[in-house]
């Protein structure tokens, strides 16, 4: 019986990568006009989330190396389903999660490439990425993430609750010098009750 449960999980998480569609244009989600500017925004989240709160944390959850997801593989450039490094943290605004960020970079991308991927620790990415004139921003993509998502799986795993999605994402590319760079952040129920507007 548990043999054929794993099998039934592991068909419910493949249909929903093959169900993710992910659009060029926000207007493909039926956004609401608030989720819709969280999505949207080209400045770094780290600083916009930052002027939102009292405090601001990054939560690292994982570094590691791991099997790239069925619908991340093509966007960096790779043939197929093979391993890269990955990094999972959740943004904290007064402590309460908000976003779950997910990244990946090819594992034949050099240290010149990206020199500061390995030391980040519980420091922003946005910020190291924004801040650094090499790095080039590729066009936002935006999704419904269904409840059998891996990367839903996973904030949820993270916060030791259900989420029953769908949730709103967005990933974009990001390359310096010859080396690729996938950041996809996930949007948690919370950021729909931080303040809208910057902090005075």
């Amino acid at each position: 019986m548990s043999r054929l449960i794993r099998r039934t999980k592991n068909y419910s998480r493949s249909r929903s990568l093959l169900q993710t569609q992910w659009f060029s244009h926000v207007n493909g989600l039926h956004a609401s006009p608030q989720m819709c500017r969280w999505l949207t925004d080209s400045m770094s989240l780290t600083k916009k989330l930052i002027a939102r709160c009292e405090c601001f944390r990054v939560q690292r959850l994982a570094q590691r190396h791991a099997l790239v997801l069925a619908d991340e593989f093509a966007e960096i450039a790779l043939p197929r389903r093979v391993q890269v490094q990955e990094r999972e943290v959740l943004l904290r605004c007064d402590e309460k999660p908000v976003v779950y960020a997910h990244t990946i970079v090819p594992l034949s991308a050099t240290a010149s490439d990206w020199p500061f991927f390995g030391r980040l620790g519980e420091r922003s990415l946005g910020t190291t990425l924004f801040g650094d004139p090499r790095v080039a921003r590729g066009e936002l993509q935006y999704a419904r993430l269904h409840a059998q998502h891996p990367l839903v799986l996973r904030a949820a795993t993270a916060l030791g609750v259900v989420l029953q999605g769908p949730l709103f994402a967005r990933r974009c590319l990001y390359k310096r010098g010859n080396g690729l760079l996938l950041v996809t952040e996930v949007f948690l129920p919370e950021i729909e009750r931080i303040r809208q507007r910057p902090r005075d």
